[in-house]
């Protein structure tokens, strides 16, 4: 795992300067080597955490007649296979490390043809001088970020937003548009970062970038095409499949461990994987203790388990520089929890396998259809949508406007066009779980500049159409993919982890995984038995039954009885009442939020959350920059203990 940093600008004469300032702002993601490749026109930065080929790999890496040079973040699992192809096509290989297989790839078959046969994580960038072209792709799912700012005749790509801030001619600008997003969702949903003129560059996306111009091509989006296999197959298929990735995820020239909670996701990899090393994290408060139940399937397995408490005084001094990392405010409280594990595995492991994805491919979220307990409410909703599909929508708008009774929001949205009605995760049905902002109390608290008409569900339309006709489930699972997995959970799993030096692997979000789950008739995910029905049942061929059929839990975070504690109140009401507040927010309004929050049910948590953690990550970008430099700009300290005893090249 790495990180890569890339200007294109022939008028910048001290490329060598440039590059070297950007490149030491992500420092935390490759501690064990640095390089650069610089010309007239272009300068490629990277700094390296060694996984594969430890002495071998270091780039960038150059094709045999020096005309060709690749920067890489990420892991290619089948480059094995795929090495040994190009080896019999006439190519000489330099090193061991998968990094030149997409090198040599891009030279035999293209960046289309290259794309279409690996399996991986991946940001990587090629200059090629026989043409002047700067190449670069992103993985199938977003897994490792890349970001780009095309502006004036110079192209800035890197894995991380802090880098750019070092380039000489950026503006440190805020994209007032996204605050009002982020307040709705708790991430931005936008596709303009809250840098004024930085783009996410989209997932399953490679562009080429020559004189000016940039052309982006798509190679890879989710399609939803329904198989045939019979429920037992299905389930021996998922097994098979997992199985065989995660013996592919494994391979590795440094110790591979494992996060494990109380789940089916982690605990089903982790089985799989069987490694020596596991890893939990759990809360003082006791109602947030995921370790205990960790600890069981551990020692059953005969695993070496490391688990660590999170004291809340210590995650609240720690949370700006979480923020800092982040690169843009992401009020997901599992960031915290995340934070240690990260932390606590880098003193034994240098890489971990952990369960994202498999809510958003095998349908585990409650919001898919799965608003009630009642077996009645199930039987007979599942009888209504036996009913024509224009029937049904029709009925649905009825039961929209009658009054609430029991298992009106499960027959509304099982019945509905996802398109009329989904907000993602911003709003979780039936659970004591309150919502962010709505629109208008978004644009209520916010001072008229940041106020505008956007909404959750207006964001998601244009995906909407790309799935319209399709299964509810499916549209909805294609939504989420697109929007909470990369903009939320891939953001925090990959900026957390490798502030920390840390490489986590996913073996869900595998392109062979997901062609497989994006086929199995909705029927198997979610039915009135379960969500996420199909993976429980193949994960029992390897799991005890207590694990198999665990409730979805997510990374719970005590955030209510935080802010119910006077010292936290205290410490976010200071905030709130800074000076510079009162210039994007209604000050008063947001501050009796919080009184109201403190002295009542805790109820208004999340909207507190929310703006707490944009205020933190304003503070360290726009009020402070240079003292958040200094402070943060740094490996962590188990990190640089390691590499003081020699364990980290």
């Amino acid at each position: 795992m790495c990180g890569i940093v890339a200007f294109y600008d022939p008028k910048i004469n001290e490329k060598q300067a440039v590059i070297g300032k950007m490149m030491a702002t992500i420092k935390h993601r490759g501690p064990s080597s640095d390089g650069y490749y610089t010309n007239d026109e272009v300068a490629l930065g990277f700094i390296r955490l060694s996984i594969i080929d430890l002495r071998g790999g270091t780039q960038p890496i150059y094709n045999e007649d020096k005309t060709r040079a690749i920067i890489f973040n990420g892991e290619i699992y089948n480059f094995k296979p795929l090495r040994e192809q190009l080896i019999k096509a006439g190519h000489t290989f330099t090193t061991k490390a998968d990094t030149e297989v997409l090198l040599h790839g891009y030279e035999e078959w293209g960046m289309d043809g290259l794309l279409k046969k690996v399996r991986g994580m991946f940001a990587f960038l090629i200059w090629d001088d026989n043409n002047k072209t700067l190449y670069g792709a992103r993985d199938f799912f977003g897994i490792k970020p890349m970001y780009y700012s095309n502006q004036d005749g110079h192209l800035l790509v890197g894995s991380e937003l802090k880098s750019f801030l070092e380039y000489p001619k950026f503006k440190r600008e805020l994209n007032v548009e996204a605050v009002k997003p982020y307040l709705m969702n708790q991430y931005n949903d936008l596709e303009e970062t809250f840098f004024k003129g930085v783009y996410r560059f989209p997932a399953g996306h490679w562009f080429e970038y020559k004189d000016g111009e940039m052309k982006t091509h798509q190679y890879w989006d989710a399609e939803y095409k329904e198989n045939s296999l019979s429920f037992e197959e299905t389930l021996k298929r998922i097994n098979d499949d997992l199985k065989e990735t995660v013996d592919l995820y494994r391979i590795a020239d440094v110790k591979v461990g494992a996060f494990l909670s109380e789940g089916i996701d982690s605990s089903y990899l982790t089985t799989l994987l069987n490694p020596d090393d596991v890893f939990s994290v759990s809360f003082d408060d006791s109602t947030y203790d995921e370790a205990s139940k960790a600890k069981a399937l551990a020692d059953i397995n005969h695993w070496k388990f490391f688990s660590d408490k999170v004291d809340a005084d210590e995650a609240m001094r720690d949370f700006p520089e979480m923020q800092y990392h982040m690169d843009e405010p992401d009020a997901n409280p599992s960031i915290i929890p995340l934070w240690y594990l990260c932390k606590l595995a880098r003193k034994h492991v240098t890489v971990a396998l952990s369960g994202e994805g498999a809510d958003e491919l095998f349908a585990g979220y409650v919001n898919y259809g799965m608003h009630t307990h009642n077996d009645i409410i199930k039987i007979f909703t599942s009888e209504l949508k036996k009913l024509p599909k224009k029937k049904q929508i029709k009925l649905a708008h009825k039961i929209k406007k009658m009054p609430n009774f029991p298992g009106k929001v499960h027959m509304y949205t099982n019945l509905a066009e996802p398109s009329e009605f989904y907000v993602g995760q911003s709003v979780i049905y039936d659970m004591d779980y309150p919502t962010i902002f709505t629109s208008n109390d978004a644009n209520s608290i916010l001072q008229p500049t940041y106020r505008n008409k956007l909404t959750v569900n207006g964001i998601y339309q244009k995906d909407f159409k790309k799935v319209k006709g399709i299964d509810n489930v499916k549209q909805m699972q294609y939504i989420d993919l697109h929007h909470f997995m990369i903009n939320d959970i891939e953001q925090k799993a990959d900026k957390i982890s490798m502030a920390h030096s840390l490489e986590v692997r996913v073996p869900y979000l595998d392109k062979k995984i997901a062609e497989l789950a994006n086929s199995i008739p909705t029927k198997y995910l979610v039915n009135r038995h379960d969500t996420k029905y199909a993976l429980r049942k193949a994960s029992e061929k390897v799991l005890p039954d207590e694990w198999a059929k665990r409730p979805k839990l997510g990374f719970p975070t005590p955030i209510k009885q935080w802010l119910k504690e006077p010292r936290f109140y205290k410490q976010v009401r200071s905030l709130f009442e800074e000076e510079f507040v009162n210039d994007i927010f209604d000050q008063k309004k947001i501050i009796k939020l919080l009184d109201d929050n403190y002295k009542g049910d805790g109820s208004h948590r999340r909207q507190i959350w929310a703006i707490y953690t944009f205020l933190v990550w304003y503070k360290l970008f726009f009020v402070d920059y240079e003292n958040t430099v200094k402070k943060y700009q740094h490996v962590q300290p188990e990190v640089a203990n390691l590499i003081k005893q020699g364990k980290l090249l």
